[in-house]
């Protein structure tokens, strides 16, 4: 129980990169790495108590830096997509460069997925944790203001890990962050693909988009339709059924769920991975009024995860809690705006269990 440091690699410009593990009274442990403040490795027991690893990542930096895949890391300034990086703000027109076909995603090629961290708190203890900063400067892939943000990973007695996600910036911009962790509860170098996991999503609609994953604005009910996981469903079972042209365009999932209209006070439930191989159960919580369900459908088996397997299609799925995808160019979506003196917040809860069914 508690919390270790370590050197995980140097970056190019010299600058060191550090992991920092926690683990709690029950041995559960997460290892958290400076670089893309992300999550590179998290173990938590099966049915039979066995600890296995169930975040895709790599074993060494290197890989981070030649196959970026956005595994495990926190993205932004703005998570997801802008249509061609355009948005208007305040009068104002902002451009940032596109690295998604026309598009921009995840905050442009020099997210805060590229950005080394720094280590801004330590805590000890039961529930040990650690808080990692970034300072983003104005201008910084095309975004207006200086933009402060933390990230307060947090491991928890009852097996659950956390992340408090914070911004507060000295002009207005916009701002939406999320971790793009992907997922395999069976172990990320096991035989057993992520396409048998059984997927609940709490919502009764999603946004459709067009070819460029961009939403066309619809809100359309998932009733009838292979998005409707409103009870747990084989995710394999629908993740090609052509019938659909959301399917066909996505080449799988790529899309982004209606949990609510609206931010909530505090972290509600999205979404229940589990897999019956294993037994563990993967509970996700959020205060976001959307969820992006990405089915892992671009690994084409060059990226190398940390057990030198190759991750294929459908060997981890990303389950990311943000705001609608292009909401800077949508008001109907709500608002991305963060303006001085207001602080923005995304708290995430993984909770893990079994089920020995």
């Amino acid at each position: 129980m508690g919390l270790e440091r370590a050197a995980f690699g140097v970056l190019p410009d010299g600058m060191s990169v550090e992991a920092i593990t926690l683990t709690n009274e029950r041995g559960m442990d997460v290892r958290l790495i400076t670089y893309g403040a992300g999550i590179q490795a998290l173990r938590v027991p099966d049915r039979e108590g066995r600890l296995g690893d169930v975040a895709l990542g790599h074993a060494s930096l290197a890989a981070y830096l030649d196959h970026p895949q956005y595994l495990g890391s926190t993205v932004g300034r703005f998570a997801n997509r802008i249509a061609a990086g355009r948005f208007r703000l305040d009068g104002d027109d902002y451009q940032v460069p596109i690295n998604d076909g026309d598009n921009a995603l995840h905050g442009g090629p020099g997210g805060f997925d590229k950005a080394n961290w720094e280590i801004a708190r330590m805590d000890d203890g039961p529930t040990p944790g650690v808080t990692l900063r970034h300072v983003s400067p104005d201008g910084d892939q095309g975004f207006p203001g200086t933009l402060t943000v933390t990230a307060a990973y947090r491991l928890h007695a009852d097996n659950s890990l956390s992340v408090d996600y914070r911004a507060v910036t000295d002009r207005p911009t916009i701002v939406g962050l999320s971790n793009h962790a992907y997922w395999n509860l069976s172990g990320e170098g096991s035989a057993e693909s992520a396409m048998d996991h059984l997927l609940t999503i709490h919502g009764d609609t999603f946004l459709p988009t067009d070819a460029g994953a961009i939403p066309t604005g619809e809100f359309r009910p998932v009733a009838g339709t292979p998005f409707d996981f409103r009870a747990p469903a084989r995710i394999g079972g629908r993740v090609r059924d052509a019938r659909d042209d959301q399917i066909r365009l996505g080449r799988g999932y790529d899309h982004n769920w209606v949990i609510g209209r609206e931010l909530a006070d505090g972290a509600r439930p999205v979404a229940r991975l589990a897999d019956p191989a294993s037994g563990r159960v993967m509970d996700l919580l959020s205060n976001q009024p959307g969820l992006q369900f990405y089915s892992g459908n671009f690994l084409d088996g060059t990226t190398i995860g940390k057990s030198n397997g190759c991750y294929r299609m459908g060997d981890g799925v990303a389950l990311e809690p943000q705001l609608f995808p292009d909401t800077p160019n949508r008001p109907a979506f709500g608002s991305a705006r963060l303006a001085p003196g207001d602080i923005y917040r995304n708290v995430i809860v993984w909770r893990f269990s079994t089920d020995r069914s």
